[in-house]
């Protein structure tokens, strides 16, 4: 009975000095102004598509998820600074962004779009004078500048989506250059959007636009890369990715 008592004592002794190892957690930055993508509820709490991939991404890799808000122009330095472990916020893979990050593979990939006036001309001279909205650091506002900007178009850098559309309504803005998904849910589904719509081509250069969105993570962190490449598998193969899908989407997000 004594030594039973003393190996208990022991036991609890051990314990208290190594306790448990705590759950691991994984940080993603992610800017929160960028609906259907992502944005925060009433009670200051992640929503969106990207913040419910990041969500199953952790569940797949059996971690703690924690998602750490960030304006997108200070995603890249943040994460340098290791204020987060990751960057999952709807970032397009370009040859640019791969000399100072690495990516996972895309998690989903659309097109850009003109949202102006129904009947407006995009041509590449059209905004001789004129001026584009787009959200500052994007995909979208290099494509501007290089394409309507080199042919007399001034283009207007926002740091959050929604005042650009206010503006476009408020004739600050002659249009605004963003990609599809934003444009028609942050925008053109709402009342405000009476008398503008889509113009011209879909724009997917990749040179420009890349293959699609990834998650990226410190130059050489290929640990993290390749967990976060194999859950997003996973989640594809066992179809948690097509369930969040169709919570923002009617159509394949994914693509190709």
């Amino acid at each position: 009975m004594h030594a039973s008592w003393c190996a208990a004592v022991l036991s609890l002794c051990l314990s208290a000095l190594h306790p448990a190892t705590a759950a691991e957690t994984v940080r993603f930055g992610m800017d929160l102004n960028y609906p259907p993508f992502s944005w925060q509820d009433a009670n200051g709490r992640p929503q969106g598509f990207d913040a419910d991939i990041a969500y199953g991404l952790c569940a797949e890799m059996k971690v703690e998820c924690r998602i750490v808000p960030q304006d997108w122009d200070g995603l890249s330095k943040a994460l340098y600074l290791n204020k987060f472990d990751a960057i999952l916020s709807s970032m397009q893979i370009t040859d640019d962004r791969r000399k100072t990050l690495d990516f996972t593979r895309k998690y989903y990939h659309v097109s850009s779009r003109i949202v102006a006036r129904l009947g407006t001309d995009v041509g590449r001279n059209a905004f001789s004078g004129k001026t584009i909205g787009v959200l500052r650091g994007s995909t979208q506002a290099q494509f501007a500048h290089d394409f309507w900007g080199s042919h007399g178009a001034r283009i207007m850098n926002y740091d959050k989506v929604g005042p650009a559309f206010s503006d476009l309504t408020a004739h600050k803005l002659d249009a605004v250059f963003v990609d599809n998904v934003v444009g028609s849910s942050s925008f053109l589904r709402t009342p405000a959007a009476h008398g503008y719509g889509f113009v011209g081509p879909a724009y997917d250069d990749p040179h420009y636009f890349g293959q699609g969105a990834g998650i990226a993570v410190r130059k050489g962190d290929n640990r993290l890369r390749k967990r976060l490449d194999a859950a997003l598998q996973q989640m594809l193969r066992d179809g948690s990715y097509q369930k969040i899908q169709k919570k923002y989407f009617d159509f394949d997000i994914y693509g190709k």
